[in-house]
């Protein structure tokens, strides 16, 4: 019991019992409200008044034409049969057309059988009835047939106990159906789960097409889980590439240290030093970009965003790199609008667009030209760096920005594989958009901003 009473469908199962029972409840006495309880109110206040009129009459005209008004009040046709009855201070009846009354005196109103015998045959009559006291002691009652009233009252007093029986049936199987149809999805929700923690990552939830939350819920799940597969396969490709990576240069700083130990010759000493300093640089370079990557993407590099002169940046940057470009005989033609500003972190916003040359000069190729443009288009402001190298194929732009990818046909090219994988980060905490895209010929990488 303590199991199920923490189960949601099984509190969603009595709470749809007790709505279902308490809307069942709730028309009913609506209808008894509208169908007996007004009517008889209605029927009470209209003889309270004719009593009242009537014991006027009594005191205005006398007896007689009490007698005469009752007498005739019997015989006016109408919607509902007339009672009366005049008892004098002794008990004796003066006219009447009940068939009994009370002994003690009607306070309010009551109701009272008046069954009629005419000609052999029985008329049941249910009459309302209410009581005045005349100025001598005389009880006037006066009261009006309600027998459709009562026949109503009658029926709602025998089908409530069976109303309330076949709802709360009702109510019950549509609390089990109900349940065991959510209890089903949420089966299926945790069975996927648990094979996903076991380790099953393929795994999705099962749709029914229905379009309904529960689809709409497992759409979402299902995509979560597409990315974290995703997110997975990435971090172990990372751990993959980071492995490679890193064996090639302490190997060579293992052979160089190695290879120091036992030389003599003070020129080979120092040659030997110098590589392995530059293996140990090349290693810290790495580690310091990949901590700066993983600081970015987690969010733990506050960035300081302000407003800056994008157009002054970029100049700055192309600035910096002509000299790069210069030495391997490129040129940087520069197209960038005056007067782009943004808001971004400047720091982060400088290194991007450096990783950016850096990779246009790199990989443009010997006499090649690198493109830097910068414009306000349809609202936004858009930076793009085009470079005449031989271009990234189609297959390989999504993976280009993974930590350590490398096309096989650049491999040899220094450097860590990192720099996309920074810009990409950069672009994520900005919340910006990055596209790579073919220049005809050469690689372009624009950012909107």
């Amino acid at each position: 019991m303590p199991r199920i009473g923490r189960s949601l469908t099984f509190r969603l199962g009595l709470i749809y019992v007790a709505l279902s029972l308490g809307s069942t409840l709730a028309m009913f006495g609506a209808a008894y409200w509208i169908g007996v309880y007004q009517p008889l109110q209605r029927e009470a206040k209209a003889v309270i008044a004719e009593a009242g009129r009537l014991a006027a009459l009594d005191a205005a005209e006398g007896r007689n034409g009490l007698i005469a008004a009752l007498d005739g009040r019997q015989r006016t046709p109408g919607d509902r049969h007339a009672f009366h009855a005049l008892v004098a201070a002794n008990g004796q009846a003066l006219t009447s057309n009940l068939p009994s009354w009370p002994a003690v005196p009607i306070v309010g109103w009551r109701r009272l059988e008046a069954d009629l015998y005419a000609n052999g045959e029985e008329y049941d009559y249910e009459a309302l009835v209410v009581e005045r006291r005349l100025g001598d002691g005389a009880r006037l009652i006066v009261g009006r047939d309600v027998e459709d009233i009562d026949d109503r009252d009658e029926l709602f007093a025998t089908s409530s106990a069976w109303l309330i029986v076949v709802a709360a049936l009702i109510a019950i199987a549509g609390s089990f159906a109900m349940s065991a149809a959510v209890g089903h999805r949420i089966d299926a929700v945790t069975r996927t789960a648990r094979r996903v923690m076991a380790g099953s990552m393929t795994e999705r939830i099962p749709l029914r097409g229905t379009g309904d939350d529960f689809d709409e819920l497992a759409e979402a799940l299902n995509l979560m889980l597409s990315r974290i597969e995703e997110s997975v396969e990435a971090v172990r490709r990372v751990s993959d590439n980071v492995a490679h990576e890193l064996r090639t240069p302490l190997a060579r700083l293992h052979a160089d240290l190695d290879e120091l130990r036992m030389a003599s010759d003070e020129g080979e000493r120092q040659r030997l030093a110098d590589q392995a300093v530059a293996e140990a640089e090349r290693l810290q370079a790495i580690f310091d970009a990949l901590l700066r990557i993983a600081r970015i993407e987690s969010g733990r590099h506050l960035a300081g965003v302000k407003p800056i002169d994008l157009s002054t940046l970029l100049a700055d940057a192309v600035e910096f790199h002509t000299p790069d470009a210069e030495a391997r005989g490129q040129r940087i033609e520069a197209r960038i609008a005056s007067g782009l500003s943004i808001e971004a972190d400047p720091n982060l916003l400088f290194q991007a667009v450096s990783n950016l040359l850096d990779n246009a000069i790199k990989y443009g190729g010997e006499g090649g030209v690198v493109t830097v443009v910068g414009a306000r288009r349809h609202g936004w402001v858009e930076l793009a760096i085009a470079d005449t190298g031989p271009g990234i194929p189609d297959e390989y732009r999504d993976r280009v920005t993974e930590r350590f990818f490398r096309l096989s046909a650049t491999a040899d090219q220094p450097g860590t594989g990192l720099g996309l994988a920074l810009v990409a980060a950069i672009v994520a905490l900005h919340r910006w958009t990055m596209e790579i895209g073919d220049a005809g010929p050469g690689t372009r990488v624009s950012i909107r901003f």
